[in-house]
């Protein structure tokens, strides 16, 4: 019974070992091996080849896809498990960092997975060397560690009969999935802020490496590790993880951070005995390269020495690396270290945040200063500002700051009114910026999405405006108050250490031509879990985040001055997801709302 054969164009880098195999054919033999008996003994050594190459592609395959199998079991526990779960689950730094980390690399390394076609070209070359057009295929790294694959000539079309095609059909519809949904998957600036994300909240609340990795927000009291937070839900982070986020410092030459998660890295990798799985992005020798590397620019030559030549049991021909302990053993005859301690890493200044030390205090706190607040003169009262709107329902006010005046009014939104905010702004998020020079950009100082929502979008954002005039009295209407904007923050979202107001005549404030920003009204329209305070740096105090609660403060004394003692900043957010909304009111319009005076303290 002959089959019927098709003709189809296929790319050889989505074949499976299997359907090479259906290539092997036996010497040409023009349809006369069954006259000789001879000939017939021959085609037994030739299927002895063909069970040879069978072996070894059930052995490749078999590995392969147990791999595939172990990422699918895991990537679906984490669905069923975690995702499936509370919205608090996706709040937490670590579970949003995985989730990305594997949606632009995990994955992409799985689909384009290189192994099949190595496969099939190393058995086809060694069984049939005649003249089958191979398309020589490169697979090659960018600098992001992304796989590209390069076809140098186009593949003759091959004869394949319709079973072999089967597992390239299904291969191909899983790529095709993939493809569709692609330019919905995070990119590499995503996973980068992902991974800057985590450096920050370390900084900031003090954590230990060693315990974000199991998924404990730790810090360090004497020898001992301290809960400052225990999430309902966390997961822990892989070898690949931490080379990820150390490899992104070191490509930033923060070689602090990268020290710090590359050894992580390398503990994890060294208790796995070293084994790569498909989906990973790094090896143990990738680990041992950029930490002996990092550990030298910090001053640790020995330590450097040693993991050069650790990486050189695994790569001896390396010659790099063999130049490298060269040159750290020359550095360590010239210049031996002073003592056998253990070189101390320093975390390195910056310079442009003169505040950094208490700026990260106050958000430690996490707004508990019990000193601040023995101040008699604050108080908390009832308040309508005699407004009718308010005299049935007064506000619940609490004095915050005398200097600069700070008030936090309790409830100021209703848990109804905030998610109807918080999806109209959804649609129109875009990346936050700050005034730079006459003109507005992205910074690292401020992570977060914003949007900007005039009084005529919903009846709730005209009903807030309102209410807002009721309590303080100032004048909303346009130009005289920017529209409401929304503001969501990210992984480590922040705000650091900055003026509402501007400080320079050049700023794109004065384009509205309404003044400076005389006065700040900033709603909460969301708890978290831990993190995110508003902390005023020179009045030494920060507030927690609290629900439904707004904050007003003046930006500027009555000379028009601005006032100093009102930099603050938004600190990152440990674990939650924070939105707020901001409505910032100008000068113009408020002569007789706020009068002017001559004295600088007023």
């Amino acid at each position: 019974m002959s089959v019927a054969l098709c003709k189809i164009s296929v790319d050889w880098k989505l074949i499976s070992v299997w359907s090479v195999i259906s290539l092997i054919v036996v010497p040409l033999s023009f349809g006369e091996m069954y006259t000789s008996v001879r000939n017939i003994q021959q085609a037994i050594s030739v299927e002895k080849e063909l069970l040879n190459n069978l072996r070894t592609y059930i052995e490749d395959e078999t590995l392969r896809l147990n791999d595939i199998k172990r990422f699918y079991a895991k990537v679906s526990s984490l669905h069923s498990e975690v995702y499936s779960g509370p919205k608090t689950a996706m709040a937490n730094p670590l579970v949003a960092f995985t989730l990305i980390k594997r949606l632009q690399s995990e994955w992409m390394n799985i689909v384009f997975s290189n192994e099949a076609k190595e496969n099939a070209q190393g058995d086809l070359v060694k069984s049939h060397p005649v003249e089958t057009q191979l398309p020589s295929i490169t697979t090659t790294k960018n600098k992001h560690n992304h796989y590209h694959h390069k076809s140098h000539h186009t593949p003759s079309p091959l004869f394949l009969c319709p079973q072999c095609l089967s597992f390239v059909w299904f291969y191909l519809a899983f790529r095709a999935g993939y493809e569709k949904v692609e330019g919905n998957l995070p990119k590499f600036e995503d996973l980068q802020g992902a991974a800057k994300g985590l450096m920050r909240l370390q900084d900031v609340y003090a954590l230990r490496v060693d315990g974000l990795v199991n998924g404990h927000f730790q810090t360090a009291s004497g020898r001992n590790a301290v809960d400052i937070y225990r999430p309902a839900v966390s997961i822990p982070l892989s070898g690949d993880d931490c080379f990820l986020v150390g490899k992104v410092a070191y490509e930033h030459e923060d070689y602090y951070h990268s020290v710090q998660w590359l050894e992580e890295a390398a503990r994890l990798f060294r208790r796995s005995g070293g084994q790569w799985v498909p989906e990973n992005e790094g090896t143990l020798e990738d680990t041992l390269d950029h930490l002996a590397f990092s550990h030298f620019k910090t001053g640790n030559v020995s330590h450097a020495l040693s993991l050069s030549q650790e990486l050189l049991r695994y790569d001896p021909s390396n010659r790099r690396v063999l130049r490298n302990v060269e040159k750290y053993e020359k550095l360590l005859v010239t210049s031996p270290p002073q003592d056998s301690s253990e070189t101390v890493l320093q975390r390195p200044n910056a310079t442009y945040l003169s505040t950094r030390n208490t700026y990260e205090w106050l958000c430690q706190t996490q707004g508990s200063q019990p000193k601040h607040y023995e101040n008699q003169r604050l108080f908390c009262d009832y308040f309508s500002n005699g407004s009718p709107s308010l005299l049935l329902r007064p506000m619940r006010r609490e004095v915050m700051s005398l200097q600069p005046y700070v008030v936090l009014y309790h409830s100021f939104v209703t848990s109804g009114e905030a998610e109807s905010i918080r999806d109209l702004a959804q649609p129109w998020l875009k990346r936050s910026v700050v005034a730079s020079g006459e003109k507005q950009a992205t910074a690292e100082y401020r992570i977060s999405k914003s949007a900007w929502l005039k009084e005529t979008a919903h009846p709730v954002v005209e009903k807030v405006d309102q209410r807002i005039t009721a309590l303080t009295g100032l004048n909303l209407q346009q130009p005289y108050a920017e529209y409401l904007q929304v503001v969501n923050y990210g992984i480590g979202g922040h705000y650091e250490p900055h003026f509402d107001h501007a400080t320079s005549a050049s700023s794109p404030l004065y384009r509205l031509k309404t003044g400076n920003r005389v006065a700040t009204f900033m709603i909460y329209l969301s708890s978290v879990e831990a993190g995110g305070s508003t902390a005023f740096i020179y009045a030494n105090f920060s507030i927690p985040v609290m629900e439904n609660a707004a904050l007003f403060w003046w930006n500027l004394h009555r000379n028009g001055q601005g006032n100093g003692d009102t930099l603050h900043a938004g600190c990152p957010v440990l674990v939650g997801d924070k939105w707020v909304a901001n409505k910032w009111v100008h000068e113009h319009g408020q002569e007789f709302q706020r009068r002017c005076s001559p004295n600088p303290e007023e």
